[in-house]
C-alpha cells in the first residue's frame, strides 16, 4: 500500500472566490457551449418547441442544485459529487467511478468546446486541421489552469461578461425583429416527432430533446469542486449558486424562444453548431458575422476552462480522499495549483477532440452528470444521518426525491437517448474500472477515513482567506 501522508504535507489550495466571481463562476458555466454550439442540435431533436426542452432542463437541474447546496454545506472540501458519495456509501469503487464518471464530463464537456472553437467559430477566420486547434486550445487551457485559480476566475469574469454580451445581442436583434413584424409564434408549440405517431410520441421527442438540452445547464455543479478555494462556502454557496442558475436558465429560454421564431427548426437543424449565427443572420442582416463569431469563441473558452478546472480539482480531492494515488494531489510549491492532475485531465480531453462529435459528446456528457445527479440526491439523503456542528442550507426533502426519479429517467434509454451515447459513456466507464484495477493494486484496499480532514478544512474561518 501507498503511504497517503505526502498529500498531507502538500500545500493548501489558495482561497481567492468570493461572493461575486463564485457568481460569475456559475452563470459562466452554464452560458457557454451547451446554448452556442447545441442549439442547432436540440431543435433537430424537438422541432419548434426549443424552449421547451431547455426549461425542463433547467427544473432537473435546479431540483440537483438544491442537494448540492445542502452537501457543499456540510463538506466545503474539493471532490464534490465523489467527496459526497464517498461520505455517503463509503464503497470504494463506487467513489472511485463517480470521481472518474465526473471527470469525464468535464473533459468531454471541454472537448465539445474545442469542437464548437474549431469547427464553427474558428472558421469564420481561418480553416485550420482540427489537431493543431485542438492542441492550441487545451494546452492554453492548461497554462491558464497552471497560473493559479485567482487568475482563472478573474479570466472567467471577462470571459462571462463577453459570452452575456453575445447572447444578449441575439435577444435584443431578435426581440426587435419580432417587433418589427417578422417571425412566427406558432412555431413555438410545433414538436417534431420525426414521423413517429402514437399518443406517446410529442412525450418521446420532448425527452429527447430534453436530454440533450440538459448538457446546457450542467455546469452548477462543477462550482462546488472549487469549494476549497472559496472563502466562507457554507455563506455564500446557497445565493450564489441558485441566483446564476436562475439568470442563465431565463437567458436560454428568451434566446430559445427568439431563435424558434425567427427561424425554422430545420434549419436551425442543418446549422448545427452554427444555429446562432443563423439567428443573428435573420433578425440583424447587417451585423457583422465575425464580431459574433469572436464572441463565441470566446464563450466556449470559458465554458472549456471551467470545466477543466473542475476536472483537475476533482482529482485533487480525490486523491485527498485517498480514493486516487497521492500524485493527483501535488501541488504546485509556488503556483499552488494541482499541476498532475491538471495535465492528466487535458491529455484524456484533448483525445476525446480529435475521436468524437460535438453532439454525442454534449449527449454523453449529460447522460453521465444525469448518472452522476441521480447518486447525489440519494447520497443527501443517507447523509442526512450525518449531522455537522456548523449551520448550513438544507434541501427541501421533496427536491432530492423528484429528482431521483427525473435525473433516472433522463439517463435511461426510455428517454430516447441515443444508444452511440450509451456506448461512447460504456467505454470510458470501462476504462474507469481498469484505472480501478490498477488503482487497486498500486495503493491497495483503503476504508474511508474523515480523520484527515481538520476543522478548518471541514469548515473553514469565513475572515481567512488563505485557510
Amino acid at each position: 500500500m501507498v503511504d497517503s501522508a505526502p498529500a498531507q504535507a502538500q500545500p493548501e489550495l489558495k482561497r481567492a472566490i468570493g461572493p461575486r466571481l463564485l457568481l460569475f463562476f456559475v452563470v459562466g458555466d452554464i452560458l457557454g457551449t451547451g446554448i452556442y454550439a447545441l442549439t442547432g442540435s436540440v431543435a433537430a431533436e424537438i422541432g419548434g418547441a426549443l424552449w421547451v426542452p431547455f426549461l425542463g432542463a433547467f427544473v432537473v437541474a435546479f431540483l440537483t442544485a438544491f442537494s448540492y447546496l445542502e452537501l457543499v454545506g456540510k463538506y466545503p472540501g474539493a471532490g464534490g459529487a465523489a467527496l459526497y458519495t464517498h461520505r455517503a456509501f463509503k464503497v470504494h469503487i463506487l467513489t472511485f467511478m463517480v470521481t472518474f464518471t465526473v471527470m469525464c464530463s468535464g473533459v468531454t464537456s471541454a472537448a465539445s468546446a474545442a469542437k464548437a472553437f474549431g469547427d464553427t467559430y474558428l472558421k469564420e477566420f481561418a480553416v485550420l486541421p482540427l489537431w493543431i486547434v485542438a492542441l492550441a486550445f487545451i494546452a492554453g487551457l492548461a497554462v491558464i489552469n497552471y497560473r493559479g485559480v485567482g487568475e482563472s476566475v478573474k479570466a472567467n469574469v471577462l470571459l462571462t461578461c463577453i459570452e452575456v454580451t453575445g447572447l444578449a445581442i441575439i435577444i435584443i436583434a431578435g426581440l426587435w425583429a419580432i417587433g418589427a413584424g417578422q417571425g412566427d409564434a406558432g412555431r413555438l408549440v410545433e414538436i417534431n416527432t420525426g414521423g413517429e405517431t402514437g399518443l406517446w410520441a410529442p412525450w418521446f421527442a420532448i425527452t429527447t430533446a430534453v436530454s440533450l438540452a440538459f448538457f446546457a445547464m450542467v455546469g452548477f455543479e462543477d462550482s462546488v469542486n472549487m469549494a476549497e478555494e472559496t472563502k466562507d462556502p457554507v455563506k455564500i454557496f446557497p445565493k450564489a449558486m441558485l441566483l446564476g442558475m436562475a439568470v442563465a436558465g431565463t437567458i436560454y429560454v428568451i434566446v430559445a424562444i427568439v431563435s424558434s421564431m425567427l427561424v425554422p427548426a430545420e434549419e436551425l437543424a442543418a446549422a448545427k453548431s452554427g444555429a446562432l449565427l443563423k439567428v443573428l443572420q435573420v433578425s440583424a442582416p447587417g451585423f457583422p458575422l465575425q464580431l459574433f463569431a469572436a464572441i463565441g469563441l470566446l464563450a466556449v473558452i470559458n465554458s472549456a476552462l471551467i470545466n477543466m478546472l473542475m476536472a483537475s480539482r476533482l482529482l485533487y480531492g480525490m486523491a485527498n480522499e485517498r480514493v486516487l494515488p497521492t500524485v493527483f494531489a501535488t501541488v504546485h510549491p509556488t503556483r499552488r495549483t494541482p499541476w498532475v492532475s491538471i495535465l492528466f485531465s487535458s491529455a484524456i480531453a484533448y483525445i476525446l477532440v480529435m475521436s468524437v462529435d460535438i453532439s454525442v459528446l454534449g449527449g454523453t456528457t449529460a447522460l453521465l452528470l444525469l448518472v452522476v445527479f441521480t447518486i447525489v440526491n440519494i447520497a443527501v439523503l443517507v447523509l442526512r444521518k450525518h449531522k455537522v456542528e456548523h449551520e448550513h442550507f438544507r434541501a427541501p426533502t421533496w427536491a432530492p426525491f423528484l429528482g431521483i426519479v427525473l435525473c433516472f429517467f433522463l439517463a435511461t434509454p426510455l428517454s430516447g437517448r441515443p444508444l452511440i451515447q450509451f456506448a461512447i459513456a460504456g467505454v470510458l466507464l470501462v476504462i474507469g474500472l481498469v484505472l480501478w484495477l490498477i488503482n487497486h493494486l498500486v495503493v491497495g484496499r483503503v476504508e474511508f477515513d474523515p480523520s484527515h480532514l481538520d476543522d478548518s478544512r471541514e469548515h473553514p474561518h469565513p475572515r481567512d482567506p488563505q485557510r
